[in-house]
């Protein structure tokens, strides 16, 4: 693996960096592979990697109709955290997170990842009662999340509003003390080069326009670039998953949202933990860079718009400024919105089809970019040996069928 020393790195930036290697290749597609991966954002280029890694299957390609983590990978807000109601759902998400803190290491790529603490504020005497739960919960599969009092968030959190008469008054939070965020795009950049690596073709501006199946098995894609054989082919599209399966003559139990953010002008440190509000539909954390990361809830009507809206952000702004009084007086320096999947338990699906060799993974919601490393281990798996990985298995797409719903519409109200 290539290693750059600060000596090769001052030469090569004193050079305008003329000579330096590309992370990956610009791959152009071949005839045929053995696995055809379509969308590379942070949870296609995860599959493609543990595929190699894990289960050494080199022949793969992912195909991109736009760039590289350009859809909700480069979209999102960061957050990262497992401390979910339901035991499959903290196992998936505790996979996760327990890959994201080795990521940096095995991928010898710094994901920035930051274990900063988060908490989920509890503004209402049910939320209380809610976040206690989930407490209770994380205990018992063993998550470090505990409840902790006003005064200890005061304490962690002094720009925060604890005025008596508010609105939305504090009564506490779950805590979780190694939740944080990483770099969103180093992310997809560590796996696409980690894959790239082991041999995987990422071929961007590439568009799929057909599935070919055929006796109920799907044997090619067609895109923009011509048409590509394989004997599997797996969906990661959020944002665009029904528009994927519509070709292959799937219909799928999701709907598709705009969830937006913003940033404001960058300011010296002053929250050195993640919030989220659910009560309030509203989150806030600081980057790195000193800028206020601001999101809300997803859209109230489906939509597949990437502008964002200002009556939305108003909504968000406009709680969170009582509870955060320190950002009224800052500038809006720029926002953005994603798209994504919703399914009615708001959990994911992890999932094998009825088309023989075609597989889906979508439906995470606003909770997409938190389990990119768990997500691309089961999902790897479960494509190699053509069975449910046991931790993807609560999430087939049977259970909308069999009744059998993860339900976090709780632990996933705000959802990041």
């Amino acid at each position: 693996m290539q290693r750059y020393s600060i000596f090769t790195l001052a030469r090569n930036a004193a050079n305008y960096h003329k000579g330096w290697g590309r992370a990956w290749r610009s791959a152009e597609p071949r005839a045929q592979y053995d696995v055809i991966i379509i969308g590379a954002g942070g949870h296609g280029l995860a599959t493609a990697y543990y595929l190699a890694k894990e289960h050494n299957i080199t022949s793969v390609a992912v195909v991109e109709k736009g760039w590289l983590g350009g859809g909700n990978t480069g979209r999102n807000t960061t957050i990262i955290r497992s401390n979910y109601l339901q035991d499959e759902s903290a196992a998936i998400y505790q996979l996760a997170h327990r890959l994201y803190e080795g990521l940096s290491q095995e991928l010898n790529f710094n994901i920035m990842f930051s274990p900063r603490g988060l908490m989920m504020l509890c503004q209402t005497e049910h939320e209380l009662r809610s976040m206690t739960r989930n407490a209770h919960a994380n205990r018992l599969f063993g998550i470090e999340s505990r409840m902790i009092s006003p005064k200890q968030v005061k304490k962690k959190v002094p720009i925060i509003n604890m005025s008596a008469g508010v609105r939305y008054p504090v009564l506490g939070a779950l805590y979780q003390p190694r939740g944080g965020t990483a770099r969103h795009d180093a992310v997809a950049w560590g796996y696409a080069r980690g894959a790239d690596m082991r041999g995987v073709d990422i071929i961007q501006n590439c568009e799929v326009t057909g599935i070919s199946v055929a006796r109920g098995r799907v044997n090619a894609v067609e895109t923009t670039k011509g048409r590509i054989r394989a004997s599997k082919v797996a969906i990661v599209t959020a944002g665009n998953t029904t528009r994927l399966t519509d070709m292959a003559g799937l219909r799928m139990p999701i709907e598709s949202v705009a969830l937006q953010a913003l940033v404001s002008e960058p300011i010296k440190p002053v929250l050195d933990v993640v919030i989220m509000a659910n009560t309030v539909h509203g989150y806030i954390s600081q980057s790195d860079k000193g800028e206020l990361v601001i999101g809300g809830g997803t859209d109230d009507y489906n939509n597949y718009s990437q502008r964002g809206s200002f009556p939305a952000l108003q909504h968000t702004v406009t709680a969170l400024v009582e509870t955060f009084p320190i950002i009224s007086r800052l500038k809006m320096l720029r926002q953005w919105a994603g798209i994504v999947d919703m399914t009615g338990d708001r959990s994911p699906i992890i999932s094998k089809t009825d088309v023989a060799g075609l597989f889906v993974n979508c439906g995470w919601g606003t909770g997409g970019f938190k389990s990119i490393p768990g997500s691309g281990f089961v999902f790897a798996d479960t494509i190699a040996n053509d069975r449910p990985h046991p931790i993807a298995e609560p999430f087939s797409i049977d259970r909308f069928l069999e009744g059998r719903f993860v339900d976090e519409s709780v632990a996933a109200g705000v959802a990041h």
